[in-house]
């Protein structure tokens, strides 16, 4: 009777062994990326920027990246609109409110294949200006083998949308000088361990 146990309990840990083993962990590569957003400003032009100091990874549990989990660590402090007054304000308690506030954080709570080969769905939570919020974002992603490191790479291409409002940023602001609605577009590329 103890033997069926046994071996069920050696199945099961070796099992376990074999799963943890094919985790992979893909780590950003802060030299070929960019988070970027652009914005309305006042209904008749958009405005742009992007975060200079970004941190990722994506663990991966299989061949694929079907339920991976995907995080992100973003200094709020390093917006940049190429605008140094515009960015001043940006940071302050107006918006991102950086000193109370200095990280915008994401950490995905579902990564699904999409309807077409390398399309995938990123759903997860967004953190900024202490509200959190369920986000969910569009992904083609590709893979290949780097000719100068021979690491394998992946890269995504990334669109989402957000409301600035659901984040109480620049909630003085009215949408006739500043959009609530904020387009997200984001490039990284990630190399496996």
């Amino acid at each position: 009777m103890k033997k069926p146990l046994v071996l069920a309990l050696a199945g099961l840990i070796t099992l376990t062994v074999f799963a943890a083993g094919t985790a992979a962990k893909w780590n950003y590569d802060s030299g070929h990326q960019k988070v970027a957003f652009s914005v309305s400003h006042m209904t008749i032009s958009d405005c742009e920027g992007y975060f200079k100091d970004v941190q990722a990874s994506i663990t991966a549990p299989g061949n694929d990246f079907t339920n991976a989990v995907a995080e992100m660590t973003i200094k709020a402090n390093s917006v940049n609109t190429d605008n140094e007054k515009r960015d001043e304000h940006l940071r302050s308690a107006d918006f991102f409110d950086v000193e109370k506030y200095p990280n915008i954080t994401f950490k995905s709570t579902s990564f699904t294949k999409g309807k077409v080969a390398g399309q995938w769905v990123i759903v997860g939570n967004l953190t900024m200006h202490g509200v959190t919020k369920p986000v969910s974002l569009a992904a083609v992603a590709k893979t290949g083998t780097n000719p100068f490191s021979k690491k394998e790479t992946a890269g995504f291409k990334v669109l989402g949308k957000i409301n600035r409002k659901d984040f109480n940023l620049g909630s003085s602001t009215p949408d006739a000088i500043v959009g609530s609605s904020v387009n997200l577009a984001i490039n990284a590329e990630f190399i496996k361990e």
